[in-house]
């Protein structure tokens, strides 16, 4: 039982760092001057292409900083279950229609903001 409980710990410390890069992520997205970049292998946005790069940063941040709090507590179960609980492959899917979510709403962020 100690056991599994460290392993446990350990995965959610794993998945708190990952969130934090998401955390960092929006920061710098926050502070940026210049329009940010969202998926990758496509280039950011040429500051031209928008029509308010501050606003326009400052969405996407705040669109960082939920899905990295969205993480997170979608992590909290890992404090609680037990490992090879099936419930994971619902934190699996949780996690999938996030991400597929976050990229839908970039694209409603960009059409808004693009000139």
């Amino acid at each position: 039982f100690r056991g599994e409980c460290v392993i446990m710990w350990i995965a959610f410390i794993i998945w708190s760092i990952v969130s934090l890069v998401f955390l960092g992520i929006a920061i710098s997205t926050l502070r940026a001057k210049e329009p940010v970049g969202f998926f990758t292998f496509v280039k950011a946005p040429q500051p031209e292409e928008i029509k308010d790069v501050k606003k326009y940063n400052r969405s996407v941040g705040i669109l960082w900083l939920f899905f990295a709090s969205a993480l997170e507590l979608s992590g909290c179960p890992f404090l609680f279950l037990e490992s090879n609980s099936p419930y994971f492959v619902f934190i699996a899917l949780i996690v999938m229609v996030m991400s597929i979510t976050l990229a839908i709403a970039y694209s409603f962020i960009f059409q808004r903001y693009k000139k």
